[in-house]
């Protein structure tokens, strides 16, 4: 009945990662309640997760990212992409690569790729490159340089965790170094050389066509408020304008001057032109409640329609919802993002989809990709608070603490050496790592907790008891002993191979940490069973959690370039299809070659 009960938790829990009924770590913390209440574990070992060793380093690894990226230490690789990239996309991959893949080693690759993307979108402006051409290869090779070291992912970190839990040893800092330095390099000759030819053209290089790109000429439009208009006298917040309409206010203009956000309490007189976002049909209704009369395209005059929106003080970005982002299941209008962030919400590219319409009712996801309008202070607002948006495009270093980025970077090499000579614990470096981050300056107090992904903190909390659960109920041994009595014919290549393919299919659905608890444990125990040797098997379910590069919703760093990449949902696959049948063939063998069978 334990089994029973376990494994029907476990098809339940795919059942809600796959339909996403719930968010992922929330789902989690469920399971882990319903662990508790069927009395599958005991409360100490529902709640185990949040003390976790796994769990504390993986916190405490988001925290070191975090001050490194704050001072802007990675930001000095700007200079680094514009003088090695050139102007050939092999050489701008391996390029990118390069650089950025090692990094990815010993700090997150979500963070990696936070920092990157405005970096290689402001590089791809300067070489007139289109950004769909670098940013998947930017995810793959942050997933490809994150196998380099056990630090590289919250997924290495915790299966490290639980081998030391199944009673092998934890794996060491640089365990399996070789395998990720071999599988690096074939992943990023395969992006330079091969990648290039099936990347798609997407979206234009140059950010002078960002209106052109989001098709905003149908939705920006000129309204004059004409004498008889019920407008006439009234403020913008007492007209209910926007309030009862499908419409956005960006710009008044008044005698040729040009009054920008915020307008809600600006008294609209006759003769006043707003530049407004909406429908045409819905413009027409206006026009026949309120009394105002559309202006044609042509009264934009000889400026874009991008100029005009960007005059004076002034501007259109793009930002991205960031995974850690607070914003992510609101609407624009419960969160009331215009008075929150004193910009406007033009466009939201979603993948290929773009929202142009009703935009305050659409809930927000993780990888939206907003279209602003507003202020230029506005915008560099974002740029000192990046919880929740990151501002795509060219950065302001003043933001940055520049002169704490040698401290940074000497912390983190601190924190590595320590744990690779032995002399602490890689979660005892870590922590103390953290520590310096804030005695040093390089973050302040408040930021230590805006830099932890609690998703991913909860989602491995909750995650670990169904872990024991499986193990204490014999959930475990029981699918083991299946697949070894339907596998006992078939070579231990062939069963090593077979668990890399169901792992590498698994996590492309679920979450790569869920893939590794459920998976990680039934693969040692038929290894075992099978008098095979389970570090090897583990490697192999740790490698392919890792490895998923066919969607654009298997890892977060892909869902972080979908929308600014201007990707098709099926690129993704055409482009990491073949990546992942190559990581296929290889990495078993080089598992046997370097670990044994």
């Amino acid at each position: 009945m334990s089994i029973f009960l376990t494994l029907s938790v476990v098809v339940l829990t795919l059942i809600c990662f796959i339909t996403e009924w719930l968010p992922v770590d929330i789902t989690a913390i469920a399971v882990m309640v319903v662990l508790m209440s069927l009395g599958l574990v005991s409360p100490e070992e529902g709640i185990s997760g949040f003390g976790n060793s796994a769990t504390i380093t993986v916190m405490a690894m988001f925290i070191l990212s975090a001050g490194i990226a704050r001072t802007g230490a990675m930001q000095m690789v700007n200079d680094l992409l514009l003088k090695w990239g050139g102007k050939h996309s092999t050489q701008q991959i391996l390029a990118m690569g390069i650089i950025a893949g090692p990094i990815t080693a010993f700090i997150n690759n979500t963070a990696v790729v936070a920092v990157f993307l405005p970096v290689v979108e402001d590089w791809c402006r300067r070489q007139e490159i289109s950004p769909s051409k670098l940013l998947m290869p930017l995810s793959f090779v942050t997933i490809l340089g994150g196998m380099l070291t056990t630090i590289g992912t919250s997924t290495n970190v915790l299966a490290s965790g639980l081998s030391e839990k199944l009673g092998y040893q934890a794996f060491g800092l640089f365990e399996f170094t070789k395998l990720g330095v071999i599988t690096f390099s074939v992943g990023l000759i395969y992006l330079a050389f091969v990648a290039p030819r099936l990347l798609p053209d997407r979206k234009a290089p140059s950010t002078k066509v960002v209106a052109q790109d989001y098709e905003l000429k149908d939705y920006v439009s000129e309204i004059v408020i004409t004498p008889g208009s019920s407008l006439v006298g009234q403020t913008l917040r007492k007209s209910q304008l926007q309030r009862k309409f499908d419409l956005d206010v960006l710009e008044l203009i008044r005698n040729g001057g040009h009054f920008p956000q915020p307008l809600a309490d600006k008294v609209l007189l006759a003769g006043d032109i707003l530049i407004v976002r909406s429908r045409q049909e819905c413009l027409l209704k206006i026009k026949d409640e309120r009394g105002i009369e559309i202006l044609p395209d042509v009264q934009f005059g000889q400026k874009s329609l991008e100029e005009d929106l960007s005059s004076g003080e002034e501007s259109i970005a793009e930002v991205l919802i960031l995974a850690s982002s607070n914003l992510i299941g609101s609407t624009l209008r419960d969160m009331r993002f215009r008075q929150r962030y004193n910009a406007t919400v033009l466009a939201i590219r979603r993948g290929e989809e773009m929202v142009r319409e009703r935009l305050g009712g659409v809930p927000l996801r993780l990888g939206d990709v907003l279209l602003l309008q507003g202020p230029n202070q506005s915008f560099v607002g974002l740029q000192t608070s990046r919880r929740d948006l990151l501002l795509i495009g060219e950065r302001d270093w003043e933001t940055l603490r520049r002169d704490k980025a040698f401290i940074a970077i000497g912390i983190g090499l601190g924190v590595v050496l320590a744990a690779a000579f032995n002399l602490l614990p890689i979660l005892v470096s870590a922590l103390v790592g953290v520590v310096l981050m804030v005695l040093t300056g390089c973050l302040k107090p408040g930021e230590v907790y805006e830099a932890v992904r609690w998703d991913i903190i909860f989602l491995l909390a909750g995650l670990i008891p169904l872990g024991v659960a499986m193990d204490k109920s014999g959930a475990t041994q029981w699918l083991a002993s299946n697949l070894v009595a339907l596998g006992g014919n078939f070579s231990g290549y062939w069963l090593l191979t077979f668990f890399y393919i169901i792992t590498a299919l698994v996590t492309e659905i679920l979450s790569n940490n869920a893939s590794v608890v459920l998976l990680l444990p039934v693969a040692a125990e038929v290894a075992k069973s099978l008098s095979l040797n389970p570090l090897a098997f583990m490697f192999a379910v740790t490698f392919a959690a890792s490895s998923s590069f066919m969607t654009p919703i298997g890892y977060q760093t892909n869902t972080m370039v979908y929308g600014p990449g201007g990707y098709k949902f099926l690129d993704f696959a055409r482009v990491g299809a073949p990546l992942s049948l190559i990581m296929t063939l290889i990495i078993p063998p080089l598992i046997i070659f370097l670990f044994g069978l």
